[in-house]
C-alpha cells in the first residue's frame, strides 16, 4: 500500500509525470530500492481507473509523449486518512532469526556458529549506515538512524538468545 499512498502524496504537491514520480519517490524514500518505472505507470493505471488520479493533457517529450497525472479529491481524502492512520507497530513475533535458531538447534548444528555470523553482518551493516549517515544528508540521516536502532534492538536479542542457547536447545530437542 505505500507506494500508491506515496505517488498520490507526491501528487498533492503538483501535477507531475511518471518520469518525475519515480524521481521524487527514488530520491525520499527509494534508497536502495529503486521504483521501476513499469511498477510506477502500473500503480498510476489503477489510481486513474480507482478515480484517485485524473490523466492530464499528454505533452512531447524528447522520447514518447509525458502524461501529466493529477490527484483528484477523492485521491487527497484518501491521502488525509492514511496520514492520520498509525502503521502496525512491529516487530511480528514471526522472524527470521528465530526460526533459524531454532531450526539449528533441532536439527544439531551450531545455533552459536548461526548467531556470530549474524552478529557479523549486523555489524557490518551498521558500520555502512553510520557511514551513510556521516557523509549523507538530512533524509539519509535519518533512514540511517531507524535502521541502526532496529539493528540495535536486533543485536540485543541476539546477545540475550545466545546466553539462553543451553534452555532453548533443551526445551525445542525435548
Amino acid at each position: 500500500m505505500t507506494v500508491p499512498m506515496a505517488l498520490l502524496g507526491l501528487l498533492e504537491r503538483e501535477p507531475s509525470h511518471g518520469y518525475d514520480l519515480k524521481r521524487d519517490y527514488d530520491a525520499y524514500f527509494g534508497r536502495g530500492k529503486p521504483l521501476p518505472f513499469g511498477q510506477v505507470y502500473a500503480t498510476l493505471g489503477r489510481l486513474a481507473r480507482d478515480g484517485k488520479v485524473l490523466v492530464g493533457e499528454t505533452e512531447p517529450g524528447a522520447g514518447p509523449d509525458r502524461k501529466r497525472y493529477v490527484i483528484t479529491k477523492q485521491g487527497v481524502s484518501e491521502v488525509e486518512t492514511w496520514l492520520r492512520e498509525p502503521v502496525e507497530p512491529e516487530p511480528h513475533l514471526q522472524t527470521v532469526l528465530f526460526v533459524k535458531v531454532v531450526l539449528a538447534l533441532m536439527s544439531g548444528r551450531s545455533a552459536e556458529g548461526y548467531l556470530d555470523l549474524q552478529r557479523a553482518a549486523h555489524l557490518q551493516r551498521m558500520r555502512e549506515l553510520t557511514a551513510l549517515k556521516r557523509t549523507g544528508g538530512m533524509v539519509d540521516a535519518l533512514l540511517a538512524d531507524h535502521g541502526l536502532f532496529h539493528l540495535e534492538a536486533d543485536l540485543r536479542w541476539i546477545e540475550l538468545t545466545a546466553a539462553r542457547l543451553d534452555a532453548l536447545a533443551d526445551m525445542v530437542r525435548a
